[in-house]
């Protein structure tokens, strides 16, 4: 009896444990997320500047 009682004790703290990662990894891909997206809009920035000045030389 005392055996299950601490074989589900783990399973618990392997749950508990097992949330805490993905919640960090959610949170992580949240962020790259968001970054590539600033870096997309720099990147479309800079092209359609770009872009521009070459018109403006034709």
């Amino acid at each position: 009896m005392i055996f299950m009682d601490c074989k589900a004790q783990i399973s618990i703290e392997m749950i508990i444990v097992l949330a805490a990662v993905v919640a960090i990894v959610l949170l992580l891909v949240s962020q790259l997320q968001q970054t590539s997206k600033q870096g997309a809009d720099v990147i479309k920035k800079k092209t359609d500047d770009i872009f521009k000045e070459i018109t403006d030389i034709a």
